[in-house]
Parts: structure tokens; sequence; C-alpha cells
């Protein structure tokens, strides 16, 4: 009589993979059938955007956000994290490429004042205006593309990512040395203002490859504004989340309000504006990227 052991491995290995064979193809059949699987255009249709590979890395910052200690603004604390491999494009949008998008009739095209050539980035642009024309690659193209998070355009930028901390002691009470180093800072942005947009490439590349980054175009995230205060020793007490009101980062960062396309008409909170809004996208490498994106689409709205 035979054991248990010396049955399986009598079995043919055709064998034991048949059903798990059986079963992924049902699933795939499935998933077809349910339209969960997004199928790209021809190639060659729209041209696949040129991205750079940001490597893993370690990374520290200041974290997002307005931070508040016993009613007094100070910098926001440094974190240090592990950033992950991932792909965003080398070059903001361009007008050329945000242009295809309008002709498809699914972007709103902007305001003529924000037209500046073709090979220039796009500007004038919405968060709402982003997030569409992410949308819109996504089906051109069959990659999932989206708005980087406020910590993916961190790793991202590497090196030119600013910090725009005030550098005042968070535990002194006097507002007047705040408000003077603000005043500082503010004067510096507006002396160094060029409104213009400018033909890619022309700010550079930091170490990773990425194009243009804190040159006179701001770049919307999808991470929400917060304000935060904070106990003793550093811990987060309170924090409250403003989203409809998001991060846009370059030479400085500034919270705009989703709808706002010219950042002089107003949705900062504070400081500076941004000289102009535009973006970049991140594009989603994950191999099941597509169908969590199909089924975040089948989500019910809460």
């Amino acid at each position: 009589m035979k054991t248990a052991t010396a049955f399986s491995q009598d079995v043919p290995l055709g064998t034991l993979l048949l059903p798990l064979i059986i079963l992924a193809g049902l699933a795939v059949s499935a998933v077809k059938v349910a339209g969960l699987i997004l199928q790209p255009l021809p190639a060659g249709v729209i041209p696949s955007p040129h991205t750079v590979t940001i490597p893993a890395h370690d990374v520290t910052y200041r974290q997002d956000g307005e931070f508040y200690k016993d009613g007094f603004a100070v910098d926001a604390p440094k974190v240090t994290i592990r950033s992950p491999q991932f792909s965003i494009m080398k070059y903001q949008v361009s007008e050329k490429d945000y242009g295809r998008c309008v002709e498809a009739g699914v972007c709103e095209a902007p305001d003529q004042q924000h037209r500046h050539g073709l090979d220039r980035p796009v500007t004038g642009v919405s968060f709402d205006d982003a997030t569409r024309y992410a949308r819109w690659l996504t089906q051109q193209t069959g990659a999932v593309w989206s708005l980087p998070t406020h910590e993916q355009a961190v790793f991202a930028a590497g090196s030119k990512f600013p910090d725009d901390a005030l550098g005042i002691d968070p535990d002194n009470r006097n507002p007047a040395l705040r408000w003077l180093a603000d005043y500082d800072r503010e004067t510096r942005r507006k002396s160094l203002s060029d409104p213009l947009p400018k033909q890619a490439g022309t700010f550079g590349e930091n170490e990773f490859g990425l194009a243009d980054f804190a040159g006179n175009v701001w770049e919307w995230t999808s991470t929400c504004h917060r304000r935060v205060d904070m106990a003793a020793g550093g811990k987060i007490a309170a924090s409250d989340k403003r989203c409809g009101i998001y991060v846009t980062v370059g030479q400085h960062r500034a919270p705009m309000s989703s709808f706002v396309r010219d950042p002089k008409s107003g949705g900062c909170a504070v400081g500076t504006p941004p000289a102009n809004l535009g973006f970049r996208l991140v594009r989603d490498d994950r191999w099941y990227a597509v169908l969590l994106l199909r089924l975040n689409d089948r989500l019910p709205m809460r």
C-alpha cells in the first residue's frame, strides 16, 4: 500500500497544474465579461509620454499642511520615508499634448491668456482639468495615469524640492518674529517671479532626470490640504483634512481650490500664489492597476 506522499510523487505535474490553469482561465474570462480589462487603442494613436524612473531611496522632507502649536503657526516637522520605485512624466504636460484631449471634446481649453506655444507646459488648468486629462490619457493608452501624491512629488523632485521652513523656534511665542521672517520670505519670492512659461527643459534636470521641477509652473498633486495641531513632544494632536483644496508644488508649496485655473484670481490660503498652474502624471505600473481602476469606478458614491 502506497502512502499519500508516495502517491503524490507519482502524479504527473501537468495533472496537478491543470485545475489551476482552468481556474485562472475562468477568472480571466469573467473579468473580460465584466468589462474590467481596459483595452488600449492601437499603438501610435497617442504617443506614449516620456517618463523617468524614480528609484527606491530614503527621503527626508517636511510634511505638507499648516502646522500649529498652542495656537501659533510653526514649521512642519521633518520625516524620513523610504520611497518605492515608480514612473513619472519627465516633463510637465505640454499645450500640444493637452490639446489632443481638447480636440477629443473631453478637456476644456485654457483661456487665451494662458496659451504660450505648443512646446510650452500647459497652464491655466485646474485640478479638475488635470484629473480629467489623466482619465482620458488612461483610456487612450491602456496604462493607468494619475496625479502624483505630495509624497511622490517630493520623491521625484529629489534635491530640487524646496524646504519652505522659516526656521523659527516652535516654542517661541513672539508672533512678530514669525511675521518678519514670513515677510522677508514672501518678498524674496515676489522678486524672483517670472510668470512666462518656458520651453520644456529650460530649468534643467535633477539627479533622476526629472525636468523643470520648481521652475515657474506649479504642479497639482492629489493630496488634500490639511491643518495640523501639534501636541507636546512633536506629536500630532488633531488633523483636519480639507479635500477640495489640494497641495500644489513648485518653488514652494501652495494650497489651491480644485476649480482654480488662474492662481492670481484666488485659491491660495497663504503666501505668494503660484505663477502658473500645470501638472505632470504618474504611471501606475502595478500589474493589477487597470483592474483596480475599473473596480473603483464601479464602487457606489458615498
